[in-house]
């Protein structure tokens, strides 16, 4: 009877210790190269048993060579039991370069690398939306050299690559004369898109900037515009729509584009713009900076956003309730709840034109917001902010 004891304890035992491994080592499997970490994010991990207890997490600096020069490599190393490594992370050391705190919302002006279509005469299979890259094979910069750029193809058509949802294809377009004699596509198109959003981060000494959290993307077709040269402005709020159950709601601001420019935006990814600012006035508080942090630091539990949408910058409280280590790089990194009833009376949580507002945790910008619930405006994503980087 004994004997039988012992071995259902046995087995029970086994089968608990390998199921509080699987999920863990499934997790670290998941961890991606290249993120931002320090020795700060390494402690908070094992105080706080992110992995469970079996498994530490240990941060080596190794020299090695390459191209005959000697060069540091910094590794986030897992361990089971202390001793046998799962994985090794190449981590990028975060240093103590501080950065102002974001939250001011700005106002964007791109011009697109390529024409964005705006309507057709109906000779065409290109939809609005759809951006025009290439004509004959060469590349459309602005809207002044589309019609130089007819003159090397065919007199009847055009071959045009364009974008749609964010990828390439290519058409056959008939061409057509106007009165003068010059070949036209029989396309109404743009080269410009404006918007709002939340300013995240600014580098202390170099300026350079990091906001959104997401693309700006054409409202009609999705796709991410590509920037050839873009600026941002100081922003004016002057009302907003609070956010309700599959109704977002809105920040409504007004910025004059036609006045001198804050900054230069140099590209537009999947995890926001960025640029380099040439005048911080009214956009940034110069007392408030911190470092960035990486996201194997980001815990569940209590956070901040930071936000200028009641006339001042402030912080306010939520809640992360999930922190995704995905396999490949997403901008719905962070899952939070706004708990601050002061944010929920202004705004009923998050709002659009709130994308790029900084998340905070121990004293860190870890992230930004960048999506709101649809069903639930109380509740929203965010983006790593190493990602942004």
């Amino acid at each position: 009877m004994k004997k039988a004891y012992f071995c259902l304890f046995s087995f029970v035992f086994v089968f608990l210790l390998s199921f509080s491994l699987i999920m863990p080592i499934q997790e670290i499997m998941q961890i991606e190269n290249g993120f931002l970490a320090d020795y700060e994010d390494v402690e908070t991990v094992n105080e706080s048993h992110r992995f469970g207890s079996f498994i530490s997490t240990n941060m080596e600096e190794n020299e090695k060579i390459v191209g005959g020069e000697k060069t540091k490599q910094t590794e986030i190393v897992f361990k089971l039991f202390g001793f046998i490594p799962i994985k090794r992370v190449s981590v990028v050391l975060a240093g103590d370069e501080k950065y102002y705190v974001g939250g001011t919302p700005i106002g964007l002006a791109l011009c697109s690398d390529g024409a964005i279509v705006v309507g057709d005469e109906g000779n065409s299979s290109l939809k609005e939306g759809d951006i025009i890259t290439k004509i004959n094979g060469m590349e459309v910069t602005d809207l002044d050299n589309i019609q130089s750029l007819l003159e090397y193809g065919q007199p009847e058509e055009a071959e045009v690559e364009f974008l749609r949802k964010n990828k390439t294809l290519k058409t056959l377009v008939k061409t057509t004369r106007d009165e003068s004699g010059n070949l036209k596509l029989g396309l109404w198109v743009k080269d410009d898109v404006t918007g709002v959003g939340t300013l995240t981060f600014v580098n202390t000494k170099t300026l350079d900037f990091g906001a959104l959290g997401h693309p700006i993307v054409e409202a009609n077709s999705g796709n991410i515009v590509p920037v050839s040269s873009g600026k941002i402005y100081g922003c004016n709020l002057i009302g907003i729509n609070k956010g309700k159950k599959n109704n977002p709601g809105e920040l409504k601001c007004v910025f004059v584009s036609s006045t001198k420019g804050k900054g230069e935006i140099s590209s537009n990814s999947k995890f926001g713009i960025k640029g380099v600012l040439s005048d911080t006035t009214g956009l940034v508080d110069k007392n408030l900076t911190a470092k960035l942090g990486g996201r194997l630091g980001v815990k569940m539990g209590d956070a901040k956003i930071v936000s200028s949408i009641s006339g001042i910058t402030e912080e306010y409280d939520i809640e992360i309730i999930k922190a995704n280590h995905q396999k490949s790089a997403n901008d719905k990194s962070i899952v939070f709840r706004v708990k601050d009833p002061r944010l929920l009376e202004l705004s009923g949580g998050i709002v659009q034109g709130m994308s790029g507002s900084p998340i905070m945790q121990d004293g860190k910008i870890i992230g930004a917001v960048t999506h709101v619930f649809l069903n639930d405006p109380t509740k929203g994503y965010g983006v790593y902010v190493d990602w942004m980087l």
